[in-house]
């Protein structure tokens, strides 16, 4: 007898071998994938514009990445005694103008760098709304807690989040290697700030428009994230205490579905040995001069230069 519906990620054909770089942009739940695929040694960069949601703000930051289009002094804005860029999220905050710059330009060049690397990219969308900034006339990407008296919030259209997503793969296959594999997913935090009708609007418009679209293209999928947390893990001791976002026993579910349905059998084993050195590197000891200590801590580092051998680029940089 089976209590709970199962969702399954169909099995991929194309694998995610040990020494692929993946690229991640979007939402938080991006950050937490990208986090584990760290964690597990892979090669990996998230977010250079830090954490954005919605799919028009998303292909801007794509835009940008694909031109290498640096900012300049005249996108920024003044709040708070800080310099802003509204396409960014607010830990590219500085009190000063060229720190600010220096920042978001720096992670221009690094993702611009490591896109045309890249073989996977994964896309987490968040939401359908959008803010318009009113004196610049701008859609943003973040409002940096200036005050809402000077947004208008509203949902981008069904032609809207298309062409968005349209126009970003178009620029990724254009900047990454040709085997490129570009995996949607939606983000399964609800937004209850904009209201739980209204959230479930907005992730439905992301959804649809995922399907419409990546139906056009090869080395387009759907990663049926949300849909795991909504109707497999459908009880709130997979939340946090904020009854909004996964815990840590829900986002590891969710990877290891990804694993099982991406990761090659060498990237596998790979990850799993990384994941227990890692739990190993945090044990410490009152007496680091214990000669039980000394030989755990041998044994623990022949196993990372077994690692290390493994793969061309560098894991565990900071043992």
């Amino acid at each position: 007898m089976k209590f709970r519906t199962e969702v399954d990620i169909y099995e991929s054909e194309r694998k995610i071998e040990v020494e692929d770089k993946i690229f991640s942009i979007g939402s938080c739940f991006a950050s937490e994938i990208s986090d584990l695929l760290s964690k597990g040694q892979l090669q990996s960069m998230n977010n250079p514009f830090g954490t954005i949601f919605n799919p028009f703000s998303i292909n801007n930051a794509v835009k940008r990445l694909h031109d290498s289009d640096f900012y300049n002094e005249d996108e920024l804005i003044v709040y708070d005694e800080k310099y802003i860029s509204l396409d960014h999220h607010t830990s590219f905050d500085t009190r000063y103008i060229h720190q600010t710059l220096q920042k978001i330009n720096s992670g221009i060049e690094q993702g611009n760098l490591f896109l045309q690397q890249a073989e996977w990219v994964i896309i987490t969308y968040g939401t359908s709304y959008i803010y318009e900034f009113e004196p610049k006339q701008k859609m943003v990407a973040n409002c940096h807690k200036i005050p809402s008296k000077f947004f208008n919030k509203r949902l981008l259209t069904q032609q809207e989040i298309s062409d968005s997503i349209y126009d970003t793969i178009i620029n990724l296959k254009d900047i990454c290697k040709d085997q490129l594999q570009i995996l949607f997913t939606v983000s399964p935090v609800r937004h209850t700030k904009d209201g739980m009708i209204e959230n479930q609007l907005s992730k439905s418009k992301l959804i649809a428009a995922v399907h419409e679209v990546t139906n056009q293209f090869d080395n387009c999928h759907y990663l049926p994230v949300y849909e795991i947390l909504m109707d497999d893990l459908r009880d709130y001791r997979f939340y946090k205490d904020d009854m909004i976002h996964p815990n840590f026993q829900a986002v590891n579910y969710i990877f290891d579905k990804f694993g099982l349905a991406y990761f090659s059998s060498q990237t596998k084993d790979f990850i799993k040995e990384n994941f227990k050195i890692v739990k190993a590197l945090e044990h410490r000891s009152d007496d680091e001069k214990d000669p039980k200590y000394i030989e755990f801590r041998e044994k623990l580092h022949l196993r990372i230069e077994a690692q290390r051998k493994k793969v061309k680029h560098k894991v565990f940089p900071n043992d």
